[in-house]
């Protein structure tokens, strides 16, 4: 007998028909004689609408009512999904994130997971029942509600496969597995067998839509190995592991694009040790997430710095730096967006030369200008213009063969 932590997305449990196929494949697994915790997402759809009406009634809802009202989506699902597991004869209960006992941190909308109490879950497996747990939300230490930010059933899953010591984790999804490249957008990619944390955790935080980048990070830190597959076939899917040797055969692996970043420039700040330092800090405090940065050489005593952050936060860096340049004695920011970042990621860069001279040759070729450049150990990212980020993912897959893999 397996102990397994299973997650369902919201296009497989999208609606009723759905969450009744989830509920079969469910028993199945529990005939088998393996104990199951199940996380399950809003369907799908669900969360936009419940956004978009919070914004028909208030410009700028509090961050604290957007998490009481997106969390019902969660709610919605785990007690359709222990109906229908009733309806088949399994024994199920369902449970919220603070029934689950996951605790956060108190930063609402983007919170992130402290400690889990799983002693509920434990007791509610040993009686033979079906767990299932409302990813994205958990509760702080003041009782509140508290959401994960987008994709944040991912971590819930990762993170209770921690908690309980599950022997499997499988993140059930509208995909077969992990792709060299979004397969809507280039009709060649492959998909991958197995790929390595780091190399999911940089395609993650680039854009690719298959994993939450922070649900991988949890994932290495714990060494929660996990299958990424389909709900909607009995297929293999693309395992998520430590790196091993054979992987660093392969120079690149995937490539990711994210068509919803913002370029900041923040221009004419005093070129002084502790300039740059208060803008960010300003930035952290808003929670504002940052991501390549670039700064010029002061000139005349003044500097310039450049950088993307989602678009979605655009106008929120904008309200967090403003204070902070009054502070540091003036300056300016704007911004431009949406903008998009294409990234090609592979562990075998830490061995092999030339990845940048392909990447930057092809976009030339093309007549694909760069914004702006960040490097990692395992990955290259340049800002480009979205109206040819599709173009671009096409050209860096066909340029580094990946349809071959």
């Amino acid at each position: 007998m397996a102990r397994i932590v299973q997650k369902y997305g919201g296009t497989s449990v999208g609606d009723v028909e759905r969450i009744k196929k989830v509920a079969e494949r469910i028993k199945a697994v529990r005939e088998e004689g393996n104990e199951l915790v199940v996380v399950v997402s809003a369907r799908s759809g669900v969360t936009n609408e419940l956004i978009a009406r919070a914004k028909a009634v208030c410009a700028e809802p509090s961050e604290r009512e957007m998490d009481m009202l997106l969390a019902t989506g969660e709610q919605e699902t785990i007690a359709l999904t222990a109906m229908a597991l009733h309806g088949v004869g399994v024994k199920a209960v369902s449970y919220t994130g603070a029934q689950a006992g996951i605790f956060t941190d108190k930063h609402h909308t983007k919170a992130k997971i402290k400690t889990i109490n799983a002693a509920p879950i434990e007791r509610d497996l040993n009686d033979g029942k079906v767990v299932i747990v409302a990813g994205f939300q958990g509760i702080n230490e003041d009782g509140q509600i508290t959401t994960l930010g987008r994709g944040g059933s991912d971590l819930t899953a990762i993170a209770l496969a921690a908690a309980v010591q599950a022997d499997k984790c499988e993140i059930y999804t509208d995909v077969d597995g992990v792709y060299t490249a979004d397969p809507r957008v280039v009709k060649n990619a492959v998909k991958l067998n197995e790929i390595s944390y780091d190399e999911m955790l940089e395609l993650a935080s680039s854009g690719s839509k298959v994993m939450q980048s922070r649900s991988v990070e949890f994932a290495s830190k714990y060494d929660v190995v996990f299958e990424v597959r389909s709900s909607f076939n009995h297929n293999p899917g693309t395992i998520v592991k430590q790196e091993v040797a054979y992987m660093e055969k392969v120079v690149v692996r995937g490539v990711a694009v994210d068509k919803d970043q913002a370029k900041v420039t923040v221009s004419n700040i005093v070129d002084r040790p502790g300039s740059a330092a208060r803008v960010f800090r300003a930035l952290a405090e808003a929670n504002v997430i940052v991501d390549m940065i670039v700064q010029n050489i002061g000139r005349g005593g003044v500097a310039n710095l450049t950088f993307t952050v989602p678009q979605t936060d655009s106008q929120k860096a904008v309200r967090a730096i403003e204070p902070a340049l009054k502070e540091i004695g003036g300056g300016t920011v704007d911004v431009k967006g949406p903008i998009a970042k294409l990234s090609v990621v592979g562990v075998g860069m830490k061995t092999h030369s030339g990845v940048a001279a392909m990447l930057f040759q092809v976009l030339a070729e093309a007549g694909i200008n760069i914004d702006l450049i960040s490097t990692s150990e395992i990955k290259i990212t340049v800002a480009i213009d979205l109206a040819r980020a599709d173009d671009a993912a096409r050209l860096a897959h066909a340029a580094f063969a990946l349809d071959k893999l």
